[in-house]
């Protein structure tokens, strides 16, 4: 599937965890200051590792927060957890963010980053139902087509298109969820099976009657070299996120993925 040519991008996903607000709050200006591109959370209610009791933040009225602190950066969960929220809440606490962010430039900065959700112990001890893979997918499935309806529906209006980014691999329900919704398809996949994936969501595409090639493709950077990233570049992906956990901050490794990205846009 032939994609449009973008910028390459740094993404940051600061883990709402095991560490105070303030040292979030502080780590978001400095990503900010230093020229990281968009700020991701996740939505999760528990530590996803290291103490499993330890302190967590909600992803939401983090996100509302950004919004009102940041200036340029784009931010968003990576990703949203469809199951824990009513998809016209979802529709409206979105547009609601997005306004928030706009500080008169007329755009909006939010990224719907969204998914069917995985991690069951959010599910039981906040009493959701968990239910199987697949029929979390199905939600999801339906809950996007809810979520776009509601943006039409809001007033005011989103100030723009809401990007939507949509995380996964499996080719029978989650590429045909991508190539319906998506603006951004994040995976862990190797380079190698980039093209593969793109040729599913392709024929998905044209089985639903959606142009999906203005895709950008997402690949996370955690564990992996500048070799690795080159690979990835090469495959395709322009959208390139590190997971970033405190207290203890390696803003010099953020540097040195910047230090690439700009030598890939030079």
């Amino acid at each position: 599937m032939p994609l449009l040519e973008t910028p390459v991008r740094l993404g940051v996903q600061i883990e709402p965890q095991q560490v105070t607000y303030p040292a979030i709050r502080e780590a978001v200006t400095r990503l900010e200051d230093m020229g990281v591109d968009i700020l991701f959370n996740w939505d999760h209610f528990f530590p996803l590792h290291g103490d499993p009791d330890g302190p967590h933040f909600e992803a939401w009225t983090m996100l509302a927060a950004w919004a009102e602190q940041t200036e340029r950066v784009e931010f968003g969960s990576l990703v949203n957890c469809n199951s824990y929220r009513n998809a016209d809440l979802q529709a409206d606490m979105a547009r609601t963010i997005d306004h928030i962010s706009e500080k008169g430039t007329g755009t909006g900065r939010f990224i719907f980053g969204t998914g069917s959700g995985w991690f069951e112990r959010d599910y039981d001890e906040y009493g959701y139902e968990f239910g199987t893979a697949g029929s979390r997918l199905n939600d999801l499935a339906a809950d996007l087509d809810r979520i776009e309806s509601r943006w039409e529906k809001l007033n005011p209006a989103p100030t723009r298109r809401i990007p939507i980014l949509i995380g996964g691999k499996g080719e029978q329900k989650t590429l045909r969820i991508v190539a319906k919704h998506a603006d951004i398809w994040h995976s862990f996949v190797g380079p190698d099976e980039i093209a593969h994936k793109l040729d599913v969501i392709a024929r998905w595409s044209d089985t639903d009657g959606r142009d999906a090639s203005g895709l950008i493709v997402s690949s996370e950077l955690k564990g992996r070299d500048e070799a690795a990233a080159d690979a990835l570049y090469d495959a395709g992906a322009r959208l390139f996120t590190l997971g970033f956990g405190g207290p203890d901050w390696d803003f010099a490794l953020v540097q040195r993925w910047l230090d690439w990205r700009d030598g890939k846009n030079a």
